[in-house]
This record gives structure tokens, sequence and C-alpha cells, in this order.
């Protein structure tokens, strides 16, 4: 959402100032006038932020993005078709994989694996709960560094190619 956040924050600090500077080259009118122009300032401030934050509710984070981003973060978890969901929305999540990971791990259970969005850069972790390596608790963004899965360092870095080791 910071991505939707950014470019909202510019458009408020314009239209502020716009109206500011528009309040300011005028006359003075009476007071009743003023009031309304404050008024469609504000409709049109909403205007604009209304279908912004729709957007950016619509960009949340789904059970199938972390279901492709565990396999994309880690190479002995290629194939293994993760099927994830919600504990918390765009904070945990749970994946059972349906076929078994690699078996360069034999015990699986506690181990820690970054993953990776669609955008090849690291946007959480998960850690394994079983020892076959069939089922995850994932975290995604600061609550990935929370649980000591990936160092606040590796949050948001660029991994181009799944993780081998």
């Amino acid at each position: 959402m910071t991505d939707v956040q950014s470019p909202l924050d510019r458009l408020g600090d314009a239209l502020e100032a716009g109206a500011a500077a528009d309040l300011h080259a005028r006359p003075a009118q009476p007071r009743g006038r003023r009031f309304s122009t404050r008024i469609a300032i504000g409709v049109a401030v909403l205007a604009v932020l209304v279908p912004s934050v729709a957007l950016a509710a619509t960009q949340l984070i789904g059970t199938d993005d972390v279901a492709q981003s565990l396999p994309a973060g880690t190479l002995s978890l290629a194939g293994t078709d993760p099927t994830c969901t919600v504990v918390e929305q765009d904070v945990e999540y749970v994946c059972v994989l349906e076929h078994a990971p690699a078996p360069e791990v034999s015990d699986w259970k506690g181990t820690v694996e970054p993953t990776v969005d669609a955008t090849k850069h690291v946007n959480g972790g998960c850690r394994a709960l079983t020892a076959d390596g069939r089922q995850w608790r994932c975290y995604i963004g600061q609550a990935a560094v929370d649980q000591e899965i990936i160092g606040p360092d590796f949050l948001g870095e660029y991994a181009p190619s799944p993780g081998v080791g």
C-alpha cells in the first residue's frame, strides 16, 4: 500500500497548495462563499481518494500470491504446489504443499526459508511446521523479520532466482 500512499500524499499536497493559492488570489468573499469553496475542495479530494483507497484494498496479498512466493524463494520447494490460507490478512498464512520438497533436508521442521514476490523481491518468509516439509507458516513483511525468519536488511532485497542451499 505504500506505493499507493506516496502518489496520494503528493496529490493531496498539490490540491492543498492549489486551493490555498486560489483562496489568496481571489478577492475577499462573504463568509458563506468561502465555506462553500472549502466544501467543494473537500468533495474533490474525496472523489480522488476514495477510488484510490478502493484500489489499494484490492492490492492486498492474496493466498495465491503467498503460495507462489514460497517456491520462488527456495529452489528445493519448486514444484511443490503450495495452497495457503489466511491466518491474518497481509501478515500470516498457513501453507500446505501438495508435493514434498526436495530431499535435501531430512527433517524440515523449524527450517526457515524466504519468500519472493512477483517483482522478484524478498517479501517475507516461512517456517516449516512438519518434518516432511509439507506444512509451513508464512509471514509477510516485517512480521517475517519479527519471527526471525529473515533479517531486516534482507526484506525487500532483489532475488532474481530461488535460493539454493
